[in-house]
């Protein structure tokens, strides 16, 4: 979590330095791209990039993408704790709809749960907290393309997780070269300007994206994941402290009660499934 709540950071201050959001998007794709592509193949062979369900993986890639240029978009308007604490309404948005495309059991504690989820960020966005309402509607892009990733990765669950790792570099490095070719000369103009430390942080990206999702995965390896889910919810936490030490900005009393009772619901359901689903497995 705090590896990717870095890259977040990395991003917003990127952006911050006047670099284009499609640049930023770009690098942080082909920078991820190289360095998995340089830790997985050598060892899986280049067998490892086939997938027994390619169009799932595509549709992934491309929400994943999308994600990804409503994260940064947000991160530009709104201070990252904020624009994280928003973003993570996508895993109970994908309990929510998770009936209508994995075909699971209809629940209303799920829809409880996203309801009092959805309650945290009004108290986030309240009238009077100062937020951008440009950066709130990108964060709950974010938000809802996230939810679709969580579900499209839900499918995926046949092939090797380094496949879904590569494909969604790949893919992305793919699309977002085509945006930058649109635009190639002056992004050209653009690169060649960039210092020796802007360059370095624009190549970090790859590197704390790809660190953090290695990490999950073998999180998810090692831990169930009922254990590791009320962890997710750290990020929030490391994205506060991210945002405090960088640009000073740390979220009032009210907005950590809106973050605590996002937090609260996404854990407890979590938990609450769990355990239902081990009473089942018992009688």
């Amino acid at each position: 979590m705090w590896s990717l709540s870095t890259l977040d950071a990395t991003g917003k201050w990127l952006i911050g330095a006047g670099i284009p959001l499609i640049t930023v998007v770009w690098m942080r794709y082909l920078s991820h791209l190289v360095l998995m592509s340089c830790l997985v193949i050598p060892k899986w062979g280049l067998g490892i990039l086939r997938s027994k369900s390619s169009r799932f993986q595509y549709l992934r890639a491309v929400t994943m993408l999308a994600a990804s240029f409503c994260l940064f978009a947000a991160l530009r308007y709104l201070p990252q704790a904020q624009s994280t604490a928003i973003a993570f309404m996508a895993p109970l948005i994908m309990l929510a709809i998770a009936p209508w495309f994995l075909g699971e059991p209809k629940r209303l504690s799920r829809w409880i749960a996203a309801g009092i989820g959805f309650l945290g960020v009004l108290i986030v966005v309240r009238p009077g907290a100062g937020l951008d309402p440009i950066g709130v509607m990108f964060a709950f892009g974010a938000a809802l393309f996230l939810a679709f990733q969580h579900i499209t990765t839900r499918k995926l669950a046949v092939d090797n997780p380094m496949t879904t790792l590569l494909w969604g570099g790949w893919v992305g490095t793919a699309l977002s070269s085509v945006l930058m070719f649109l635009d190639l000369e002056n992004q050209i103009d653009i690169l060649s300007k960039l210092s020796v430390f802007e360059w370095v942080v624009m190549i970090s990206l790859g590197l704390t994206g790809g660190i953090g999702h290695l990490m999950q995965i073998q999180a998810y390896r090692q831990a169930p994941a009922s254990l590791l889910a009320p962890l997710i919810y750290l990020q929030i936490t490391s994205a506060a402290a991210m945002g405090w030490i960088i640009w000073g900005d740390f979220p009032d009393r009210l907005t950590w009660i809106g973050i605590a009772v996002i937090c609260s619901s996404g854990a407890g359901i979590t938990i609450f499934e769990w355990q239902q689903k081990k009473r089942s497995q018992v009688s």
